[in-house]
């Protein structure tokens, strides 16, 4: 597979390198890989122009809380507050790119030997860390991801756009949105009532 230098897209990274790092705060691998693998998912789909005229057609489901997370927002635009970034919980350097017009969606893995491999670009660097930031920055797209097509099926209470409906717990009476409810001995419970919630009241037993 061809190197970014060879493809013309080494300008496009480091100006999206520089905005994501703007965002994010700091420079690290993450923000590279992060980068990368949107440039790469969202050619893959056929997205040329994320923030402007395609920006109602993407949708980007990332599999990480980490630094990687901010790139992919940074580069894509999709956000969880535009309903266009999903956020699966699954602690895996992944992300999937569908585009919504054709259907198409592909899931892009960082490999795990590329950070070995990371070291063998750049051995003068004893430092690890260094070195996969900056060997990340110039290894083919093959030697650092997975690429696989897949199947996404959206719901329509996912989609982006106004709530399908706002309903009323029956015990908190908090209102829920987008179908997130849960009927139990036909009453409408939100989730922290029906199982179990991450916060807890003061003098209050947990959920």
């Amino acid at each position: 597979m061809k190197t970014m230098a060879e493809t013309g897209d080494r300008a496009d990274f480091e100006m999206l390198l520089l905005e994501s790092v703007r965002i994010h705060g700091h420079l690290c691998p993450g923000q590279v890989l992060g980068v990368r693998m949107s440039m790469l998912g969202l050619r893959e789909i056929g997205i040329a122009d994320p923030k402007g005229k395609d920006r109602r057609s993407v949708i980007v489901f990332v599999e990480m809380d980490r630094c990687a997370t901010d790139a992919v927002q940074s580069v894509t635009g999709c956000s969880l507050g535009r309903r266009t970034m999903k956020f699966m919980d699954y602690g895996k350097m992944a992300a999937t790119f569908l585009n919504l017009d054709t259907g198409r969606a592909v899931r892009v893995l960082a490999k795990e030997e590329s950070r070995q491999n990371a070291k063998e670009y750049l051995p003068e660097l004893g430092n690890r860390y260094e070195a996969q930031l900056e060997a990340y920055k110039i290894m083919p797209d093959d030697e650092l991801f997975d690429v696989m097509e897949v199947h996404v099926k959206i719901n329509p209470e996912d989609m982006p756009g106004r709530p399908l409906r706002r309903i009323k717990c029956d015990s908190c009476g908090e209102y829920v949105q987008d179908l997130r409810e849960i009927c139990r001995d036909g009453k409408f419970l939100c989730r922290p009532c029906a199982d179990s919630g991450y916060y807890e009241y003061p003098g209050q037993d947990i959920f």
